[in-house]
């Protein structure tokens, strides 16, 4: 079930179009980690008859993130900013960048306002885009310095995705001791999971909190039978979100190594996992050459000029 702010913010829509839009959504959180493609393709379903909610686009931009169509992602996520002033993915949108070779973007990102925002966690999450962009670029000392300022503690995945991290950089700067000693102190099934390479049966990362809840009324359960069963038609509502697509950071000049060393301490507790996808993958110039047609979301002139 969805949690309650989340059936708040689908009451904007019609009863019908909200029923279907909230299945969509418990669909896109359950299938995610396991089979992000059909995710994606809930998502869409959902961005069709719901293109206004934020939480709807989100879900529309995270699937499209993990299933590499970066482009489409970048764009959903800026509509979701627009929606309600979060910059929360902000990690995202910059892998984004790197996913769509222009790293010297994700490293503006890095250094823009909403940067100095974000939580501990976040920024965490960020430094280590900025680390993998600074590879990119070849500047290897860069990319030591985005990591340096964090101490992230605990047997956790976020502290062994920052130790994969730093040993990545390491070994691009010729130091393969210090890159074996980065991780040593983690399992190797801890490091697994943090690469991506197998999967988590302990813990759901969810898009949504599916956790009945107690007040809601009568009929909101949903079943797995009734939610498998979900089309993944419906009719399209392209004209509501186009509006809202198309916005264009403002890059800023990246001096190399400048405004990514943060200071921040971050300890993550046992049972915390954030909402971020597996590393970055390679995408085609296909995948990146602008939006799906489903979303219904016109491509705006910086899409144009993207391409």
């Amino acid at each position: 079930m969805l949690d309650r702010d989340v059936r708040a913010r689908l009451r904007t829509l019609s009863k019908d179009n909200a029923e279907i839009v909230g299945l969509h959504l418990v669909m896109t959180g359950r299938l995610i980690d396991e089979d992000p493609e059909l995710a994606y393709q809930h998502a869409q379903a959902a961005a069709r008859r719901g293109g206004r909610v934020d939480v709807v686009r989100e879900a529309a931009g995270l699937t499209a993130y993990r299933t590499g169509r970066f482009a489409e992602a970048l764009r959903e996520l800026r509509t979701v900013r627009r929606l309600n002033g979060s910059s929360e993915h902000l990690a995202v949108m910059a892998d984004c960048e790197r996913g769509l070779g222009r790293p010297e973007r994700a490293i503006a990102l890095a250094q823009s306002p909403e940067a100095e925002h974000l939580d501990d966690v976040a920024r965490v999450e960020l430094a280590m885009v900025v680390s993998g962009a600074r590879l990119d670029l070849g500047d290897v000392d860069g990319a030591l310095a985005s990591l340096s300022g964090f101490r992230v503690g605990g047997q956790t995945l976020l502290a062994a995705r920052v130790a994969q991290a730093k040993a990545e950089a390491l070994r691009a700067a010729g130091r393969e001791q210090d890159a074996e000693a980065a991780t040593a102190g983690f399992s190797a099934a801890l490091l697994a999971r943090a690469s991506g390479v197998v999967e988590d049966e302990d813990e759901d990362v969810l898009l949504y909190d599916l956790e009945e809840d107690e007040d809601s009324d009568d009929g909101e359960a949903l079943d797995d039978e009734t939610a498998a069963s979900v089309e993944l038609g419906g009719d399209d509502d392209a004209t509501a979100s186009a509006e809202l697509d198309g916005e264009e950071d403002t890059a800023v000049p990246v001096e190399p190594g400048a405004g990514d060393a943060p200071t921040a301490e971050v300890v993550e507790d046992a049972s915390g996992t954030q909402e971020t996808a597996p590393a970055r993958q390679d995408v085609s110039d296909d995948d990146a050459s602008g939006p799906d047609q489903e979303t219904g979301a016109g491509a705006s002139d910086e899409e144009a000029e993207d391409a």
